[in-house]
């Protein structure tokens, strides 16, 4: 009988798949024996495969370079990496290796990009697109980096005060850009987004603020949807929405130039995962030409902002089972040695769904299980997979450890778990490792920081 796990998986989903294979009875993601990893670093442990950041910027780059050619569009595509999905120093000295611009939201990204550009590791050609509602600290920033001489800093006007600010502490001409305030799905609890400004104002605060504005220059039109971008009547419906509003635009604004239509590529939350990224993006290079053509204006150049599909498939956590409690005639809760609230907030506030499979132990038979936090929170469960499938481990035995992994987590989840501070209940944060590649293909992994001490949580608490 086909009652082992490996079974399970293998017919649920076409298995092995490009990143997941297995060797004999463990689980291998990118070829890289995640037991080792545990015997090595130990768990709760989280880790970041560095190649897979510029693999999926290749893969995007080449995507619309093939949409591009095949309906013979004249104009650029540019790769802007959204700083949100994860500010740290290893991300952006990956992600920078392969020739594309940034995307900011706060005041201390200005200082990132300052620092990425003393480095060497962009320069005055890079783009970067300044979003977000902003004031003082960032309105300075932007303000001193366009002072010094960058004059590929595009601040996208997010309400009508903002061009006034930015006017204010900028010395000379510089660009800008509008984003449009998309209007939202039935379902949300509002109407329009909070960010930018209406479809039907945009033109009129145009004619107001900037077209004898000798001080500007608009460059850029943005949108982002908030539901990503996704094959269905609502985001065709939206997109068409907009490049309607760039054609009236560019009408009347001949510097207007380029169409940023933001982040939103999804990624792989399942072994089911499908989702056709060519097909995607070859309709909407053929939907905006189509109507630029009709219109007769001459097509934008292409900006996006992808921040999870950048640094999402880089990110895993391997935490063990440490006991079973059998609660009730059904429930089965495996606890894990750390806490999902802490390490995994998104499982926890948005429901996020990521792949979970089991590390080891893949020809043993397995069970139906529920999977708990070791928070004192009732909140702290996975319960992500309860709407789609039930969560199947093999069978816990206290005498043959179980480890289980996330997996494709690298957005977001550091910072919104308040990397090196505190958490919930004082979980301690988790050792987190980064695994690289050399030119041979030679796997190398470093400790990028160990597991918080009792003493780094007490100093912050004030207990010196």
């Amino acid at each position: 009988m086909n009652t082992k796990y490996f079974d399970l998986i293998n017919q649920t989903y076409y298995f092995p798949q490009e990143e997941f294979t297995l060797n004999k009875d463990n689980l291998q993601f990118h070829n890289i024996d995640l037991m080792k990893l545990v015997e090595q670093y130990g768990t709760p442990l989280k880790f970041t495969y560095l190649p897979q950041i510029s693999n999926n910027i290749k893969r995007a780059k080449n995507w619309f370079r093939n949409a591009m050619e095949k309906n013979k569009y004249e104009g650029k595509y540019y790769y802007c990496y959204c700083t949100k999905s994860s500010h740290f120093e290893y991300v952006m000295n990956e992600a920078f290796k392969n020739n594309i611009h940034i995307e900011t939201s706060s005041a201390f990204d200005i200082n990132i990009v300052e620092r990425l550009m003393e480095t060497g590791k962009i320069n005055k050609n890079t783009f970067i697109i300044c979003n977000g509602f902003k004031r003082d600290q960032y309105i300075s920033n932007i303000a001193r980096l366009i002072n010094s001489g960058h004059k590929n800093c595009i601040p996208i006007i997010d309400n009508y005060e903002e061009l006034d600010l930015l006017q204010a502490e900028i010395k000379g001409k510089f660009k800008i850009g509008i984003r449009i305030a998309a209007e939202e799905e039935p379902k949300f609890e509002f109407y329009t987004s909070r960010l930018g400004i209406g479809y039907k104002n945009i033109l009129a605060f145009y004619k107001k603020q900037i077209q004898d504005n000798k001080k500007v220059e608009l460059k850029m039109l943005h949108f982002f949807i908030n539901t990503g971008i996704n094959d269905n009547a609502y985001y065709w419906n939206e997109l068409v929405k907009c490049i309607k509003v760039y054609i009236a635009l560019k009408k009347e604004c001949p510097s207007l130039d380029g169409l940023n239509i933001g982040g939103g590529f999804p990624i792989k939350n399942s072994l089911a995962f499908e989702y056709d990224y060519q097909y995607m993006i070859d309709e909407i290079i053929n939907q905006i030409k189509i109507a630029c053509d009709e219109a007769e204006v001459d097509v934008p150049n292409i900006f996006t902002e992808f921040g999870s599909f950048t640094v999402g498939e880089s990110g895993g956590a391997i935490y063990q089972i440490l006991y079973q409690k059998q609660q009730n005639d059904r429930e089965k809760w495996n606890m894990i040695d750390s806490s999902f609230i802490t390490t995994l907030p998104d499982t926890w506030a948005i429901n996020k769904r990521f792949i979970m499979l089991a590390i080891n132990r893949w020809n043993d038979t397995y069970e139906r299980v529920l999977l708990g936090g070791m928070t004192c929170d009732s909140d702290d469960y996975y319960n992500s997979e309860q709407n789609m499938n039930a969560i199947y481990l093999p069978k816990y035995n206290k005498e043959k450890p179980l480890y289980i992994g996330f997996f494709n987590i690298g957005a977001y989840q550091e910072t919104i778990g308040g990397y090196g501070g505190l958490h919930h209940c004082l979980i301690p944060q988790p050792k987190h490792i980064l695994i690289d590649r050399d030119e041979n293909g030679i796997l190398a992994t470093e400790v990028f920081s160990e597991q918080q001490t009792s003493e780094q949580v007490l100093s912050i608490l004030g207990y010196k």
